[in-house]
């Protein structure tokens, strides 16, 4: 389903829900990022998406990762909490979601990279390489504070 995000635009529609949605930033021992190259933008991100009923967050962000990178992940810690009410996401079918995600930090323990319905490249990108990608806004402040090793989560 194709979408659009808002960040404190005057033009944006007003929010009409607030889904809760998870991410992992996992890094693998050489501190390569897992990374996708989303189909329905174009843009690199890290993996995520919404909670299902019948599963805890953690669960959602594990799933999510192997869903659309083929990557079996565990989670390691919490790297933020993003509700900006500035934040909407605009989808064709008339959702307007105010944003609210959990950002997790995690390690592989299994798998092969694999594309999905959702990603159509999966890659492991040194940091260095991170700021050359087209990322959007809500990936790149996860992205930045998972490499700051930040002692304390990101409320925001």
């Amino acid at each position: 389903m194709p979408k659009r995000d808002y960040y404190n635009d005057p033009d944006a529609p007003p929010a009409n829900s607030i889904v809760v949605a998870v991410a992992a930033f996992v890094q693998d021992d050489a501190g390569r990022v897992l990374m996708i190259r989303r189909t329905d933008n174009d843009q690199y991100a890290i993996p995520g998406g919404a909670q299902d009923i019948g599963e805890t967050v953690a669960q959602a962000a594990i799933r999510e990762t192997v869903e659309e990178t083929g990557i079996d992940i565990e989670i390691t810690g919490l790297i933020g909490v993003y509700s900006d009410p500035g934040h909407v996401i605009a989808y064709d079918d008339g959702e307007v979601r105010q944003e609210f995600s959990l950002c997790f930090r995690a390690r592989p323990i299994d798998g092969t990279p694999r594309t999905s319905s959702e990603s159509k490249e999966v890659h492991w990108v040194d940091p260095a390489d991170i700021a050359m990608l087209n990322i959007g806004r809500a990936n790149r402040l996860r992205i930045e504070h998972g490499l700051q090793q930040r002692q304390e989560p990101y409320i925001g």
